[in-house]
């Protein structure tokens, strides 16, 4: 199951309609015009029209099956006392006092320029479930680092 936000859903659906509607017809009418040139068992653009329709219905049928999971959250329900999925959360390094803020998403939604990171990511699991005022020892790929909560919000 999928946990995301309805704006998050939402840009899975165009990017569905996108990929069916127009990619879907330019990938078949690359194969055509490839076809037309000639020998196809020397044809290395039909070879790779052919690779490319093929990524594309892959990508297409994942996106279907990850639409099909999605559950989609009411904010409204959430309780803004402990980290959840959707919230935005401020944490603080205990060792150097850099202060990180983020937004803890599904794994669809993850964007690290927009601050929003995968419920799935170290850090996100680490502090899940943490109160304001926390401190939480997250494993990371460089070793384990301290982490203080210090807001929470939606």
């Amino acid at each position: 199951m999928a946990y995301m936000t309805q704006e998050g859903y939402d840009k899975m659906l165009a990017q569905l309609r996108r990929m069916e509607q127009i990619e879907r017809p330019a990938a078949s009418a690359a194969i055509a015009e490839a076809r037309d040139k000639g020998d196809l068992s020397e044809n290395s653009e039909y070879e790779a029209a052919k690779e490319h329709q093929a990524m594309l219905e892959m990508k297409i049928n994942n996106l279907k099956a990850t639409i099909a999971d999605a559950k989609i959250i009411d904010k409204s329900q959430l309780k803004g006392d402990t980290v959840q999925i959707l919230s935005t959360v401020e944490i603080r390094n205990v060792k150097n006092k850099a202060l990180m803020k983020y937004t803890i998403v599904s794994e669809s939604e993850a964007n690290l320029r927009e601050g929003k990171i995968s419920s799935a990511t170290p850090i996100a699991q680490g502090i899940l479930g943490h109160k304001v005022g926390d401190v939480v020892n997250v494993k990371i790929p460089q070793g384990t680092i301290q982490l203080e909560i210090v807001s929470i919000t939606f």
